[in-house]
């Protein structure tokens, strides 16, 4: 299947007193967006944060300390976004979450779920300063490609989108999608975040998916604030949006961002286009620098 319908949530952080409020909390987001036609729903970088706020304030006020209380909730996060992805019939890039290793160390993950399973994860790759310098939240090594029976899905976790090789591999592996959860809280942040898709679109000539956190959670000591609007962007070419950007959400606001994909026409346009961003890639490597 290369065309569908995705939803991109701009998503705030809540603040439950019991885990059947979270629940009852993401089914209302999903069967929100699947009632709307949705087969791709997608949610922000670190979303996963309120979850914290089940625990007292000793440890949602200390970012070690909800680190290590929130695995205890991990099977369950998983648990229940696969029973939401069955009874709706729709693949959740689910919010990204703080994952302890076996060897103690905490990646920041976020995994993809599908009626039949979990069709795979990708940890974050390159870790921003508060991530390596005041939360200990470790890098990974592998870049994935996932495939689905929409297509074949590749996901820079905020920061990663930002650095061009990563969606590179995994459009040359096959991806004609990537999908972009990010938590920033200035402007500035989501900016850089969201010229690093757009580049990536532009360079690729692929879709791009960003799911922002948004709001303040002012109880939180990992995202109390939160800015950025969920935004789907496209190639700049024939049959595409002339600034890149399909669709976008509005501020101060959470809410989902809905937009048709046609994957089909993403690599099409990779072959006819006006430009050959994609298939010119290489030539860079034929240059040679002088300096003079």
């Amino acid at each position: 299947m290369s065309a569908f319908k995705v939803a991109a949530a701009q998503y705030d952080i809540g603040f439950f007193q019991h885990w059947d409020d979270y629940a009852a909390k993401l089914e209302s987001w999903i069967a929100s967006a699947t009632a709307k036609e949705a087969q791709l729903l997608v949610f922000p970088e670190y979303g996963s944060m309120e979850l914290a706020s089940l625990f007292d304030e000793t440890v949602y006020r200390d970012l070690n300390k909800q680190l290590h209380e929130m695995q205890a909730l991990y099977q369950d996060v998983q648990a229940l976004h696969l029973s939401l992805a069955r009874q709706h019939d729709c693949i959740i890039l689910g919010a990204s979450f703080p994952l302890q290793l076996a060897d103690g160390r905490f990646r920041n993950r976020a995994t993809l779920y599908g009626p039949e399973g979990i069709l795979g994860y990708q940890d974050k790759l390159i870790m921003t300063r508060f991530e390596n310098e005041q939360w200990l939240v470790t890098a990974g090594k592998e870049i994935q490609v996932i495939p689905t029976d929409l297509g074949m899905i590749g996901i820079n976790i905020c920061y990663d989108s930002e650095f061009p090789l990563i969606a590179q591999q995994q459009v040359r592996a096959g991806a004609d999608l990537i999908l972009v959860p990010s938590c920033t809280d200035t402007d500035a942040g989501f900016h850089r975040v969201r010229v690093g898709c757009q580049a990536r679109a532009l360079e690729n000539q692929c879709y791009v998916v960003q799911s922002p956190t948004a709001g303040e959670a002012p109880w939180s000591e990992a995202v109390d604030v939160n800015t950025g609007l969920a935004s789907i962007y496209t190639p700049i070419d024939y049959g595409f949006p002339s600034n890149g950007i399909l669709a976008e959400g509005e501020a101060q606001t959470s809410q989902w961002v809905f937009a048709e994909l046609d994957l089909a026409k993403a690599r099409e346009i990779r072959n006819s286009g006006q430009v050959f961003n994609y298939r010119d890639w290489p030539k860079q490597d034929e240059l040679q620098l002088t300096v003079k």
